[in-house]
Formats: structure tokens, sequence, C-alpha cells
């Protein structure tokens, strides 16, 4: 709460000391205004409202919790003083143009739709599809927003608002063409470097390159993000996220690939490089890919040290990866059984009878028999062959299953 505290008072400061109406704007030259420092007084209070809130966000991609905290407080503060300015404000460009910006960085809509209730008297047709694009957009209404903002050029805007509208017109098509979405992704790294405006970019490229497969891409864009954002607030979700992406990655095979992702994980602290492999690990378990568990698990292993819960998670996925090998099953179900149940968490609980359920079902099949697994490599049939592979995937139906009522029975616990 002190820091929650601390925060806000942080954010009342720094709007208290920015005037309370527009100041006298320069006369227009007819060319591209361009954006001043936010102490210059001639700077319209609209745009400096909007870059104190910027400001702020920018520490939050650095890692700042109490600019986290305080953001909320600002964005109240803030759209309250917009809502409130008198209408003249709004026959500037800048002035209409921050409302959006302010928008586009949290804030409340109403202003938007005020600015439209007021109609050309107001704001000026050259206006009018930039606000209907950014209100359209935040109210979830994708086509509408898409058939309005497709037309209009970021280039042409000052850079951080241009940076904005392309950051949302990526959204928005990436899911028609991930190549236009990169490029544009690329553009608002390039407007906007060192703001939280190039961390959303960079967190969401990465995603970007590796649906389509660019490794190399992905492989740079991660290590850079997690060079120079591993702080920030958003990281842990970027974690999360990355280590579903990895699964996308069959190092069975492509283990060449894999001396990169090690080289990009060496970006992150011990501990955080760990609980990501451990995450990749077990989404790799349950996309079927145990080559890439394994290896996964095991480079967690090797960062474990004398943490239990974190040895005993990589033991779990380990093995988990090698029930179905005949070769590996036994040893497998040993180290299963061997585990300590109570630093397990309860997905890896439920991972792991999981496990156990299913590698009892596959010594069953035939050629499976305990014994053979002390000799030479055993001679499994065509049927035993297909149904290990069948077996893995009831197991990972099993797990999902499993963790979905779980999850389920947790929210109904609220």
């Amino acid at each position: 709460m002190k820091g929650l505290s601390r925060a806000i008072l942080l954010a009342s400061l720094m709007v208290s000391s920015i005037p309370a109406a527009a100041e006298t704007e320069q006369p227009s030259t007819g060319e591209q205004p361009v954006e001043q420092d936010v102490h210059v007084a001639s700077t319209p209070v609209p745009v400096q409202l909007v870059r104190t809130l910027q400001l702020m966000q920018d520490q939050i991609a650095l890692g700042s919790t109490e600019a986290h905290l305080g953001q909320r407080g600002l964005l109240g503060i803030l759209d309250d003083r917009f809502m409130n300015l008198p209408p003249e404000t709004w026959h500037s460009s800048r002035n209409v143009r921050a409302a959006v910006s302010l928008v586009l960085s949290g804030g409340k809509p109403d202003i938007l739709r005020k600015l439209l209730e007021q109609g050309s008297s107001v704001v000026s047709e050259t206006d009018r599809p930039l606000i209907e694009g950014a209100l359209a957009y935040v109210e979830g209404r994708e086509e509408a927003a898409q058939n309005v903002l497709a037309a209009l050029d970021p280039r042409v805007l000052p850079p951080t608002l241009g940076a904005q509208l392309a950051l949302v017109q990526s959204a928005l098509v990436v899911r028609k063409s991930a190549a236009k979405s990169d490029e544009l992704l690329d553009f608002v790294r390039l407007q906007a470097p060192g703001t939280l405006l190039e961390e959303a970019a960079l967190r969401r490229q990465v995603f970007v390159a590796s649906q389509t497969n660019d490794i190399g891409k992905f492989q740079s864009l991660a290590t850079d993000y997690l060079r120079r954002y591993r702080h920030s607030i958003y990281a842990g979700n970027f974690r999360q996220r990355l280590a579903s992406a990895l699964t996308r990655i069959d190092f069975g095979k492509e283990s060449a690939r894999f001396d990169g992702i090690v080289a990009m994980m060496s970006e992150l602290e011990p501990e955080a490089r760990r609980e990501l492999y451990l995450l990749a690990a077990r989404a790799s378990i349950e996309q079927g890919l145990t080559t890439s568990a394994r290896m996964m698990a095991d480079k967690a292993q090797e960062l474990a040290g004398q943490d239990k819960p974190s040895a005993a998670r990589a033991k779990l996925y380990q093995a988990a990866s090698a029930i179905t090998s005949p070769e590996g099953i036994n040893g497998a179900v040993g180290d299963l059984r061997s585990l300590d149940r109570s630093v397990l968490a309860a997905s890896d609980l439920t991972l792991l009878d999981s496990a156990l359920a299913m590698a009892s079902q596959i010594r069953t099949l035939p050629g499976m028999v305990a014994d053979q697994a002390k000799e030479a490599k055993p001679v499994v049939t065509k049927v035993a062959e297909s149904q290990p592979t069948q077996g893995l995937e009831q197991l990972q139906s099993l797990s999902r299953a499993r963790d979905a009522l779980s999850r389920v029975d947790q929210l109904i616990k609220k």
C-alpha cells in the first residue's frame, strides 16, 4: 500500500505542475507539426498531459512497480482533465491527436465519443477518421477499426502517435498478413526506441516470427527483449508466451537450433532461465514433443541446484518424456515413483499420476515385458510401435482435461 500511495502522489505531482488551460499555439505553417520537448511553453496542455503519462509508462517498461501502480491514478486524472477542457481546445489537430493518444494509452474512450458528438464545428474532417478508428479499436469493433485505420499512414503522424497507430494496425492485420504485421512492428520499434511502445512491439513481434517459423528472427528479437526489457512489468507474461512459442520448434528434428535457444536464454538470470526451461519442458510434453521436453528439462535440471521443487519438476518432465521409449520406460517409471509429491504443484501432480497410469498401460502392450529392458533392445511389433504414440496422446488429453477441471474448480471456490 505504501508503494501505491507514493505512486498516486507522484502522478498527482506530475499533473499539478501542468497548467489547466491551453497555451497559445504558434501559427500553422502548413507543414507537419514536429513534437517538441515536454517543457516548451508553447506546447498545448493536452500534449503535455499525454507526455506525462507516456513518461510514466516508459518506466513500466523498465520494471518500475510504482509507475505501474500509479498509472491507473494518473489515467483517472487525465480522463477528467480532458473531458473538462473547453470546446475551443479541440480546434487544434495537435490536441485532438493527444486525445487519441491518451485513449490508445489506456484512457477512457469517453473523450473520443464527445469529440465525435460535437461534430465538424469542433473537429476537422481530417481528424475524424483517426478518432473513429481509434474508438472502434478500443471498443473491440475490429472490422470497423480496420476499415477506417487501414487508409491512414503512420509515417505522416508525429513519432509517438505514429508508433501507436502502427501498433494498432499490426494487431488488426496479424491474422490476415503476418508479414504486414511484422513490417508495422519494425516501424514501431524504429519510431519509439526505449519506450513502452517499443517493448510492446518487440514482445508481439517475437511471436509473429515464431508463428511464421522465422526462427532466426525469433531468436534475435527474443534475445533483444530479454537483454533490454527482462525487468519489464510484462516480462512474466512474455516468458510464459515464449515458453509456448518454443514448443513450436521440434528439437528432435532440428537439434542444431537448440544451441541458439541456449544462447538466447543466457541473457536471463539463472532462476528466470530455469523457470523458462521448466515452462517450455512442460508445454512440450503437452504438445507431444518429447525430445524437446527432455532437452529443456535437462537444462532446467542443470540449473536446479538446491532448489528441491525445481529439481523435482525437472525430473518429472524428464521422466514423463521418456515413458513412450522402450529403452527408457523402466527408468522413467522408477524416477516418477521416487519423486517427492509434497514439493510438486497440483498441476504437476496431475501430470505425474497421468504419466504413471499411462506407463502402466504401455507396459502391458506386446513386446513391452519389463524384463526386456534389462536385455537387448526389445522387439516391438507394429501394433506396439503405434500404441505408445496413442498412449502419449491419451496422456496429453487426460492431463489437459484434468488441468481444465482443476481450473474450473478453483474458479468456483473463489
